[in-house]
């Protein structure tokens, strides 16, 4: 019997399932920065599994020791006993990220995905300091569970709920209001008004780049304020850097140029390197007062995940080669999108993003973004869109791109725009 791919699906998942309708058709191998559908047909990838997959599809460095592992018969599930994989992950991750960097946390394994690093953070900046409320800020996102979602913007995602998500408050966000205003001395004008309204926080929870909020980029400046008031105030920070982290903005933290120490870290997306389920709540040591099995979780411990994390790291993150690549490359990309910007006034383009994780934002038509990306799926290419409008394309290419590709697809990008463009009437 010859299985019709997309007639299951159709009959049998949940119709919930987004991904699928906007890239249609039914994959079945990858590779590096590619992927095939049934028929064979290549895309080249600018999505990368939402920066799961940085280093690329199926890498031979890190299938190699995966397959030698399972060969083995070396153990798969563990819950948090002790295995030889997480304790070899956890040396090389202290070894080769943490301490070069002069950063000091314990590794919780939470559970497989970033909502759960988040959970995670959340709760145990309540049980520091025995607070309850978390700041969070205007067109963020930062998961899909009940406590992630109380803390994001978006109003679409927050209804999924079903009642009232409480005990957060939003801010706004660098740049917000416009460049003239300041949000940092809004924030802490409020902090310190015994009249605002605004009980002391536990905690504030922000992104450095908003993934999927639009790609709005804080500058380094307004990051070390937001530390700074934390201090102030008393306040725990929570960097989320779930899908900014692991090198996606050049560093293998996307605040490491502020010179900044947050006191929780989630981390998640490209961890493990080849796509396997893994997140990190990285605490400082003084916070993590948890009772043991206080938070726990069945896949706290995918073993999988470690042996492919640990290779990642030692691949790509011995030295800077890997970061001063991406950031080579993300120059390329900013000059690519600022000349189409400029090539393409109608549209209404603005820049958005930071490292390879950047954008255009789309201010003549909102459905504008959407048409471009399903425009370049018809030529070979899958890219998203991003922020609460679906109005900014974004660019998330798997880190080890070559050049031939990285042009391939910002050609496309530019076919795809003037094709676009004249489908919207703007042209």
């Amino acid at each position: 019997m010859t299985l019709d791919v997309m007639e299951t699906i159709e009959q049998h998942e949940s119709v919930v399932r987004s991904y699928i309708r906007t890239f249609p058709k039914p994959f079945d191998k990858a590779q590096g920065v590619r992927v095939y559908d049934t028929d064979g047909y290549a895309y080249l990838d600018f999505f990368a599994g939402a920066s799961v997959l940085n280093y690329g599809h199926n890498n031979p460095e890190l299938k190699k020791p995966l397959l030698d592992y399972i060969q083995s018969d070396r153990i798969v599930h563990s819950l948090d006993m002790a295995s030889v994989a997480r304790a070899e992950f956890l040396e090389a991750f202290n070894r080769l990220i943490l301490e070069p960097r002069g950063l000091h946390y314990r590794v919780q394994f939470p559970g497989p995905t970033g909502t759960n690093a988040v959970e995670a953070a959340l709760k145990i900046v309540r049980k520091v300091t025995g607070r309850h409320k978390v700041l969070s800020f205007t067109n963020a996102f930062h998961g899909m569970t009940v406590g992630s979602l109380a803390v994001t913007g978006n109003a679409f995602k927050r209804r999924g709920a079903g009642f009232p998500l409480t005990y957060s408050e939003s801010m706004p966000y660098c740049g917000y209001f416009g460049p003239e205003v300041s949000t940092l001395e809004y924030v802490d004008k409020l902090l310190d008004d015994k009249g605002s309204g605004i009980d002391q926080p536990a905690a504030m929870i922000v992104e450095t780049v908003q993934g999927e909020g639009g790609l709005a980029a804080c500058t380094m400046d307004w990051l070390k304020g937001i530390e700074e008031i934390c201090r102030r105030h008393d306040i725990l920070l929570i960097l989320d850097d779930i899908q900014t982290g692991n090198g996606r903005t050049g560093p293998y933290f996307s605040f490491e140029e502020a010179g900044i120490s947050p006191d929780v870290v989630t981390l998640s997306k490209s961890i493990s390197g080849f796509g396997l389920p893994m997140a990190l709540t990285l605490v400082k040591p003084e916070h993590d007062i948890w009772e043991p099995g206080e938070h726990n979780g069945t896949f706290r411990g995918h073993n999988l995940a470690f042996v492919t994390a640990k290779r990642a790291l030692e691949l790509y993150w011995s030295d800077d080669a890997l970061q001063r690549e991406t950031e080579r490359k993300a120059e390329r990309i900013h000059q690519a999108l600022q000349a189409l910007i400029d090539k393409y006034p109608a549209a209404g383009g603005e820049h958005r993003g930071r490292g390879m994780m950047r954008g255009i934002r789309f201010t003549a038509d909102k459905e504008l973004a959407s048409t471009v990306s399903d425009v370049a799926f018809e030529h070979g290419m899958i890219i998203e869109t991003s922020g609460p409008d679906d109005d900014v394309l974004k660019l998330l290419p798997p880190l080890i791109i070559d050049d031939a590709d990285l042009e391939a697809g910002l050609a496309i990008i530019d076919r795809a725009l003037g094709e676009a463009l004249h489908k919207r009437g703007l042209a």
